[in-house]
């Protein structure tokens, strides 16, 4: 069937108008009770951000996220835009997307007085009724609202006090659609006040000129709780406008964070070598997020962002990759090696307090993966006994290679400590699988004892059992099995 293409034939289809936030609504009670996804791709707010945003539409509430960076609130923002109409009819030419049976610009209002139901008519694709502003402190009221045009002015013979002589900012820009504002309080207060004018009395003023825009638009907002004292705020008559304020959060769980990252990362390289990630791999660098947003030297007001194991594991699999073609591999496996080469993702993701500081970036974050890794080597061997691989070393073994060594010549080399390659059967990689695998899983375990302090590992001797006490660092039993000091006979 064909679409309207006239204000008459529009009238003669039965279409009855209706508001964004009416139109949001009604779609997101179809989607509900088709128990359809409200927000595909948003993983980890299912039970506790997205109810409040769905409560927020069905209340016709405009509505602000508030949380840390990394927590998907610009993308949520984005993803309202699945709740408008597939399309949705306006006069042909309007800069404000005026409805053919409502209009409200002066323009639109003259021409339809002229051509009656000939007035032209467009469809507006729903990817067009999202406008998106990010606040910095330069935004004028004219980006916002409006200005007047002087060309306008003159090429149409009217006098500046006309409405015919607008060009129009963003705000009107957005009628019968969905207007985003992200870092809401880096916006100067003065801007904030034609915001909370137009939201509730729907007027407005251009160069002193009262205007009458009863604009229909959903109004969304983003906001990181340390702007508030950081960089400016959200003055109090906006606040008490704002109908919902949502707060955001990091992954509550482990699998969650692990999704994200499987959703986001690039992992599908080219070249034709074949990519296996290790669960470990991927656990442990999910789990450095979480040990990091707990480290007292880094600043938790500021956050540390989901985008960190992102880009984290692309580090990873681009070092495992350049050591894989270095060596002519045809399969590139990441290690917990590869971890400690991906630092530069690691190190800008994060604020350190002062005792950070004092430290040094790098030497937190190593800190932070052999924390990540100590906790993911507890949940995968928790019980199972290592005292044959601690004793090779407290006999005198000691393992070192270089980072970009091929993996048949690593394996090689593990092969000599007793046990090593039974143990990873508790990973679930067995003696047959490739050696590359092998080499992964058998240094996952003695980088799990170097971090639990069973074993020692430096530049000079790689890993190594602690030669201070004749034993590895901290191995079990050592205070029963250690003879007494001696004091020094004067």
């Amino acid at each position: 069937m064909q679409k309207p293409r006239t204000l008459g034939e529009l009238k003669r289809a039965g279409y009855r108008s209706r508001g964004v936030k009416d139109e949001m609504r009604a779609n997101l009670v179809r989607k509900l009770a088709q128990h359809e996804a409200i927000f595909p791709g948003i993983i980890g707010y299912e039970d506790t951000v997205v109810p409040q945003i769905a409560n927020a539409i069905l209340s016709r509430h405009n509505f602000i996220l508030l949380g840390l960076r990394g927590q998907a609130k610009s993308r949520i923002l984005r993803s309202l835009a699945s709740l408008l109409d597939d399309e949705l009819p306006a006069v042909a030419g309007c800069e404000i997307n005026d409805d053919p049976l409502a209009p409200i610009c002066r323009s639109c209002t003259e021409r339809i007085a002229e051509s009656g139901d000939a007035t032209a008519i467009e469809y507006l694709p729903r990817d067009q009724r999202f406008v998106e502003k990010l606040a910095t402190p330069d935004v004028t009221i004219a980006d916002m609202i409006g200005d007047l045009d002087p060309i306008k002015a003159a090429r149409g013979g009217h006098a500046l006090s006309s409405e015919l002589t607008i060009h129009y900012g963003l705000l009107p820009r957005a009628h019968r659609g969905i207007f985003a504002i992200n870092e809401l309080p880096d916006l100067a207060g003065k801007i904030q006040v034609g915001l909370f004018n137009i939201m509730q009395e729907g007027d407005v003023q251009i160069k002193g000129y009262p205007v009458r825009l009863p604009l229909d638009v959903m109004l969304v907002f983003t906001a990181n709780p340390e702007d508030y004292t950081a960089r400016g705020k959200i003055i109090t008559p906006l606040k008490d406008r704002i109908g919902s304020e949502i707060r955001t959060h990091y992954p509550a769980t482990l699998e969650h964070a692990m999704a994200i990252t499987a959703q986001e990362a690039w992992t599908e390289r080219e070249g034709g070598r074949r990519l296996v990630i290790p669960k470990f791999v991927h656990e442990i660098i999910e789990s450095i997020a979480f040990e990091a947003r707990q480290e007292k030297k880094v600043d938790k007001r500021s956050g540390v962002s989901q985008r960190m194991p992102i880009t984290c594991l692309e580090n990873v699999i681009s070092n495992a990759e350049q050591r894989a073609l270095t060596n002519a591999e045809a399969v590139v496996v990441p290690r917990c090696s590869d971890i400690y080469g991906a630092l530069p993702s690691l190190t800008g993701k994060f604020e350190l307090e002062y005792e950070g500081e004092l430290r040094g970036a790098d030497s937190v974050a190593r800190d932070i993966i052999r924390q990540a890794t100590a906790r993911i080597f507890k949940q995968h061997f928790d019980n199972v006994p290592m005292h044959t691989i601690v004793q090779w070393f407290e006999l005198g073994g000691n393992l070192k290679y270089p980072a970009g060594a091929p993996s048949d010549e690593i394996y090689t080399q593990l092969r000599k400590i007793q046990g090593l390659f039974e143990k990873t059967q508790t990973l679930g990689i067995q003696a047959k699988d490739e050696p590359a695998l092998l080499v992964a899983a058998a240094e996952f375990i003695l980088e799990g004892l170097y971090a639990l302090k069973k074993i020692s590992r430096n530049e000079e001797l790689g890993f190594h059992a602690d030669r201070k006490l004749g034993r590895a660092e901290g191995s079990p039993a050592e205070a029963d099995t250690l003879p007494p000091r001696r004091r020094p006979i004067n």
